[in-house]
C-alpha cells in the first residue's frame, strides 16, 4: 500500500486530481480520502523535498492506494493532475506523522469513486452468486 498526499488551491482541483489518479493512473484507492490541514501538508512536503515551496496550498487530502509505492510513483508520473501529488514513502519521517493524522481526520467532502463497485462484467448465463467475471488483464501488474 502506498500513501498519497495531494495539496492544491481548492477542493475542485483536489477532486479532479483524485479522479485522474483513479482514471488515468489506474490506481485503486483503498481508503476514503481524508482532509488534512494545509499547513501540515506543506511542511511535510518541504521536509520530503528538503527545500522551500514556491506556493502554499489552501487545502490538502491524503489516502492509501492498493498498489505499492514504486508503482504508484510511476503511475502518477504519467498523469498531469491540477494539484500537487506526492507519494509518501514509509522511508520518510513524515510517513508516521501523516498516518497518525489520518486516523483522526474527517473525510474529504465531495469524493465519489468512479470505479465500479462490482467485480467486473456480468455473465447473464450463470444464475446465482458467481455471475461476475473478473478482468485479470486490467491489473495484471499487481501482486496477488
Amino acid at each position: 500500500m502506498a500513501l498519497i498526499l495531494i495539496r492544491g488551491e481548492n477542493n475542485t482541483k483536489l477532486l479532479s486530481a483524485i479522479s485522474d489518479i483513479e482514471k488515468h493512473g489506474n490506481l485503486n484507492i483503498m481508503t476514503q480520502p481524508k482532509a488534512v490541514e494545509a499547513s501540515f501538508a506543506d511542511s511535510l512536503v518541504e521536509d520530503i523535498l528538503n527545500s522551500q515551496l514556491r506556493t502554499k496550498s489552501n487545502v490538502a487530502t491524503a489516502f492509501f492506494v492498493k498498489e505499492d509505492t514504486t508503482l504508484s510513483i510511476m503511475q502518477v508520473k504519467k498523469i498531469h493532475p491540477p494539484a500537487h501529488v506526492v507519494v509518501v514513502s514509509d522511508e520518510y519521517e513524515g510517513y508516521e506523522k501523516l498516518q497518525n493524522v489520518l486516523n483522526s481526520a474527517p473525510n474529504f467532502k465531495g469524493y465519489h469513486s468512479i470505479k465500479a463497485k462490482n467485480e467486473g462484467m456480468i455473465d447473464y448465463k450463470i444464475k446465482g452468486e458467481g455471475r461476475h467475471i473478473k478482468n485479470e488483464k486490467l491489473n495484471s501488474y499487481m501482486k496477488k
